[in-house]
């Protein structure tokens, strides 16, 4: 299996604390903490981001942030803020992406991270206007793994 680059956005390092009665934030849970795993083991280039430093600290639970943030020293790079990625962020919003969803879909492109990886509909429903990178679902990248 190569080693593929990867962004999660900060609602996919936050899924496993959401309310797990719903059977496909379950599902996606289950495929988040199998993608961690992967990271850990050192299978996957997982990228962090200025953004997902913003967002994290904005959590208003600090057990949560505290573990989350623990994830920032697993990562093979680090995305700082350019004017690439604002310009970048910039276009992507004109497409209806809110603000904080363009700024971390350009931080992975401005990086060519391979699969970006999220659980927020309002991304995943826009998803064929992206074309330079993959955006998916845990569930369909680790779908992807298995299959290589």
């Amino acid at each position: 299996m190569r080693r593929h680059k990867i962004y999660l956005d900060n609602c996919c390092y936050n899924r496993p604390y959401d309310d797990q009665e719903s059977m496909s934030v379950f599902l996606e849970t289950q495929a988040k903490l199998a993608i961690q795993e992967e990271i850990k083991d050192g299978r996957l280039d997982m990228y962090w981001s200025f953004m997902l430093d913003y967002e994290n600290s904005e959590n208003p639970d600090p057990i949560v942030k505290e573990e989350i943030l623990t994830w920032k020293s697993l990562a093979s790079v680090m995305i700082n803020n350019n004017n690439s990625v604002i310009t970048s962020a910039l276009r992507i919003a004109d497409h209806g992406f809110k603000k904080k969803d363009a700024l971390h879909l350009a931080c992975a492109i401005d990086k060519k991270v391979e699969y970006f990886i999220t659980v927020d509909k309002g991304i995943i429903n826009k998803k064929k206007i992206i074309l330079e990178i993959k955006i998916v679902n845990p569930i369909e990248f680790i779908n992807i793994l298995e299959a290589e």
